[in-house]
Order: structure tokens, then sequence, then C-alpha cells
């Protein structure tokens, strides 16, 4: 399955494709997804966990064990703690953040679905995503899924990403444009 903005380029887009066809052959795309979202949580929520994701220096056999442990704490469903172990034995576990965003967006294809990649200098409030999500859905024409980040270099505004098309409403950039026309 070949998407628009060719998921399958990347090695983590081929991981997260693996794991969506298993998915789907066994009609568990939502158990997954909602795995990965716990998945996602943590790394945000746990030091720990995100330095051994991120962390060269961990063997694959000992990620194994540590994602094979997280697996019940998380109640993670079983195809999404076997994935996990794949990533660990074939020492790709910092691939782990770029497959959930992957699978993400395969997913919300899958459900008729475009997703947006959202970019802010803070997290955004309940309220403030809906709204985002009402003006998406407006000129998408269809619902969009938000793949939110946090990335305070941007100093405040907002990014985002819609299939092709490219907002950026960022200070940084105000910025930088402000800079570049001052210079001549």
């Amino acid at each position: 399955m070949e998407t628009s903005g060719g998921i399958k380029a990347t090695l983590a887009g081929r991981y997260a494709s693996a794991l969506f066809d298993l998915a789907r052959d066994e009609r568990q795309i939502d158990a997954v997804g909602s795995s990965l979202e716990a998945l996602a949580q943590a790394l945000v929520d746990s030091k720990d966990f995100a330095e051994l994701v991120d962390s060269p220096l961990v063997s694959r056999d000992a990620a194994g064990k540590a994602f094979a442990a997280l697996g019940p704490q998380l109640s993670l469903d079983p195809l999404t703690a076997n994935f996990l172990g794949v990533l660990a034995r074939n020492g790709r576990k910092a691939e782990l953040r770029p497959v959930i965003r992957a699978f993400r967006r395969l997913a919300a294809e899958h459900r008729g679905e475009t997703s947006a990649d959202v970019i802010t200098a803070r997290p955004l409030k309940d309220d403030q995503i809906a709204a985002l999500k009402a003006q998406l859905r407006a000129r998408a024409g269809r619902d969009v899924t938000l793949d939110t980040q946090v990335d305070p270099d941007i100093l405040g505004g907002i990014v985002v990403k819609l299939g092709s098309q490219m907002i950026d409403a960022s200070i940084r950039t105000k910025l930088n444009r402000l800079a570049s026309a001052m210079k001549g």
C-alpha cells in the first residue's frame, strides 16, 4: 500500500506499514493504535523510557527485555508487544517515534481521514485542538487527525503540514523574514 506521502520511502514507514498490514489482517487496527498512543505518551511522561529508546548504548538484548517488561505495564496488545520485540531485535528501537507517526497516518487514511503534522511552541489546549481540527476539516474537505509536536525553537505561533501544503505562522519564520527584509 503506497501512499501519497511516500510512507514506505523511510525505514520507519516500512516498519509502520508492516505493522499496519498485520493489524488490518487481524482486525486489530484500533487496539494497535491505542497501544501506540500509550507508548507515545510514555515517551513524553518517562524520561527513562525516552532515554532507553534514544540511547545507542543499550544493547538489543537489554532493549528487548525492557520492552517485554513494559508491555504488561502499559496494557499493550500482543501484536504491538511483539512488534516492540522485533524493533529491539533488529536494533531499530530509535525508530519508535517515527513508526508511531507513520502508523497514525496510515490508520487515518484507512478511516478516510487525512492527517496533519502540527508543531507549536507550547502544547495546545483541547479547545485549540478542536478549533484547529475544524479549520483544517473545512480546508481539506474531510476529517483531519492531528499529529502534534512541541518545539520551543519556533518561539511561538504554529506550523501545520497538511498533505503537500505547509502553513508556517511561527514567530521564528516571521523574524527570519524581517531580518532578510532589513538586509535588503
